[in-house]
């Protein structure tokens, strides 16, 4: 069973900066891609960001030049550094792997950013 922790949560102030880690039970490697999502209370969850096996990398527009995607493939980790934050930033954010053959999910249990004005 694969599974992904996250870290790296907590409150800060408003034009601070964060790093959330996700530790995968495998290899980075053995997935497709992997991404970050966040949910707000009361509304749905959305992407942040996405690393794909190439190194490409895709950014919701409203985390453009503020949050920055990577990972360490040799400590099976992606991050998500996250600068210049904004309260609406505040949200539970959860790391998504997936692999294509086979088609499969998994989710990390998310980890709680707050931002406060």
């Amino acid at each position: 069973q694969v599974q992904l922790v996250e870290s790296g949560g907590g409150l800060v102030q408003a034009g601070g900066s964060l790093r959330l880690s996700c530790t995968a039970s495998r290899s980075t490697l053995s997935f497709n891609a992997i991404g970050w999502y966040r949910q707000a209370p009361g509304k749905q969850r959305d992407v942040v960001a996405w690393i794909v096996n190439g190194g490409n990398t895709y950014y919701a527009d409203s985390v453009k030049g503020r949050f920055t995607i990577s990972r360490d493939n040799a400590k099976n980790t992606v991050y998500l550094q996250m600068n210049s934050l904004k309260p609406e930033d505040t949200a539970v954010y959860y790391c998504k792997a997936i692999t294509i053959l086979p088609r499969e999910d998994y989710w990390g249990q998310g980890t709680q950013v707050t931002v406060s004005s």
